[in-house]
């Protein structure tokens, strides 16, 4: 858990000086491909659910928490918004996130819940924390 916190930590700095970045965050290359903006927002969405994944799964387990990417997106509007604001908010929600799991209950580590859309796929927190960082990974190479 501590080599997935560090990681976080790092990961928030970069994004954070992404701002000073010379990049075109509204284009979209097609209608149905998400703009760098959108990329943000999405994992904005992620942190937001993984966040509550983190906290449930201090005193909850085998529960299921689940969200539609696109649909999300969507309705947030993220391609109107500020980049500063977007990455600014991305950043807060990740710093509570490594607040979390700084904290979070050794025993607990091993909690599972259910991150699936279709089948029940428990996972538990250690590995949700690292396929966290691992997928916002993914998304922040199609930025950079």
């Amino acid at each position: 858990m501590n080599d997935t916190i560090h990681k976080l930590n790092g990961i928030i700095d970069n994004v954070r000086q992404l701002k000073s970045y010379d990049i075109d965050w509204a284009h979209k290359a097609s209608p149905a491909k998400w703009s760098k903006k959108e990329v943000i927002g999405h994992l904005i969405d992620s942190a937001q659910i993984n966040l509550q994944r983190f906290v449930r799964c201090t005193y909850e387990e085998n529960f299921r928490l689940t969200y539609q990417q696109v649909e999300w997106v969507a309705a947030a509007r993220y391609q109107d918004a500020d980049i500063n604001e977007l990455i600014e908010l991305w950043a807060l929600l990740n710093l509570q996130i490594v607040r979390v799991l700084e904290n979070y209950p050794a025993d607990r580590w091993s909690a599972r819940c259910d991150n699936s859309k279709q089948e029940p796929n428990l996972q538990t927190v250690e590995w949700l924390a690292a396929d966290y960082v691992d997928h916002m990974l993914h998304h922040l190479k199609d930025i950079l």
